[in-house]
């Protein structure tokens, strides 16, 4: 009977340890899988029109992202406008895009956060030169692009007048992108352009390369600044488009703003560190406005940055995205999640292995002595009637019961010694034996 409840109680602590186990990677596994879902393969990006800055810096994030084997699907805008409209739009499908700065905030767009600043958005003010004096005030009734609706350079372009004291019938207000604008200024078809973007986009080169065309200068820097904080100065020095003909013929002082990238809050925390990865690796050298190094950078213009820009500003993309390849490291990530704190479940059952063990090791080796106390008594009672065959055979099964015991460590010396107690008892019995003959 005892054999029976040992074995039964054995199976019951078994039945119940592997019960909690399932029980905690279930729970777990279903907790990581809330928590940290795999990331989707497929990431859609807002850019910009055809030429832009936009466009070009999404190819190569585009080319980028694909050595992890993450497709970032470009959509083409009109210019910062739309593609805010996009990020906010649930419907769109769009979850990373770049926007200017100066044009929403975080009470506007509680659901988008930002990894902060790429690169300065030069506003560039391209005009015919046969225009003297007041730039902006010669150009009254004349034909002016200023971007396409849903552009911030429309935006602020319309603003910049507005300061100005000029409104929409001041001139012939055009809705051209880039490009176009470009080939149209060139060829005299209207007489100036408004731009906002950096200073390598196609068609910024081909406008600073162009007979006939000059750059705006804003002396009153300063005070657009003032107005408008989200703005900084900057300055094209002179000579620098064609040194040979000292173009321009002085520094120009100019204004820009920051293009951000920006992703919906709830954009996987590891293709946020890939997108960040790639803005390194794309804005981090230098340019005409900035220096090596200064992009991209932890500012919060217009949103807060998100857990993972602080995260990585601070201290680089996580241990295992460093030094593994991208899906690898996302997969050991999620193992880790789940892991850590199984271990943490199951370590105090772990723990209570060995006292278990030795539990029923101890009681097995009791209930033995005991057994052999009771026929020890017997055989020192010396009671008349005592029959020696069945103590020999008592003695027998305890004798077997001790030898089929599985002792290790300090359970292996207890048992020695309960073999030693054993064969005592097994001579004092034969002694007795011996008299009774």
């Amino acid at each position: 009977m005892f054999r029976d409840y040992i074995r039964t109680s054995r199976f019951r602590i078994i039945i119940a340890v592997i019960a909690v186990a399932v029980l905690a990677v279930a729970v777990l596994w279903a907790v990581a899988a809330y928590l940290r879902p795999m990331p989707p393969r497929i990431l859609t990006m807002a850019t910009g029109p055809e030429g832009s800055a936009y466009q070009k810096f999404g190819k190569r994030y585009q080319e980028i992202l694909a050595r992890d084997g993450v497709e970032l699907r470009l959509q083409s805008t009109a210019g910062a406008i739309e593609n805010l409209a996009r990020l906010r739009d649930q419907d769109s499908n769009v979850e990373v895009g770049f926007l200017q700065s100066g044009i929403t905030s975080e009470k506007e767009s509680p659901d988008l956060k930002s990894l902060g600043t790429l690169f300065y958005e030069p506003l560039w003010f391209f005009y015919r030169n046969q225009n003297r004096g007041n730039v902006i005030q010669n150009l009254r009734g004349k034909k002016i692009s200023i971007g396409t609706e849903g552009s911030g350079t429309r935006e602020l372009a319309l603003k910049l007048f507005a300061l100005n004291g000029m409104d929409q019938s001041f001139a012939y207000m055009l809705s051209l992108e880039p490009e176009e604008a470009a080939e149209k200024l060139i060829r005299g078809e209207i007489d100036a352009s408004i731009m906002i973007t950096s200073w390598d986009a196609p068609a910024v080169q081909r406008l600073l390369k162009a007979k006939g065309i000059e750059v705006a200068n804003f002396p009153r820097t300063d005070a657009y600044i003032a107005l408008y904080p989200y703005l900084n100065k900057i300055v094209l020095p002179e000579g620098v488009i064609d040194l040979a003909k000292n173009r321009p013929s002085s520094n120009v002082l100019m204004f820009a703003s920051k293009a951000n990238l920006v992703v919906r809050g709830d954009l996987h925390p590891a293709l946020q560190f890939l997108l960040l990865r790639a803005a390194e690796e794309v804005h981090s050298g230098p340019e005409m406005f900035q220096k090596a190094g200064q992009f991209p950078a932890a500012e919060s213009i217009d949103l807060p940055l998100s857990d993972q820009a602080r995260q990585y500003y601070r201290s680089g993309s996580p241990f295992l995205q460093q030094n593994l390849p991208f899906w690898l490291a996302v997969l050991i990530g999620r193992l880790l999640v789940l892991i850590i704190p199984l271990v943490g479940v199951l370590y105090p059952l772990l723990r209570l292995f060995p006292a278990v063990y030795g539990w029923q090791i101890q009681r097995r080796i009791y209930r033995l002595y005991g057994e052999l106390r009771f026929l020890e008594q017997e055989l020192e009672a010396g009671e008349a009637g005592t029959n020696i065959d069945e103590l020999n055979s008592r003695l027998d099964r305890i004798e077997e019961k001790a030898h089929r015991l599985r002792a290790q460590g300090i359970y292996s010396n207890m048992r020695y010694t309960l073999w030693m107690h054993i064969t005592l008892v097994r001579e004092r019995l034969e002694k007795f034996m011996g008299k009774g003959t």
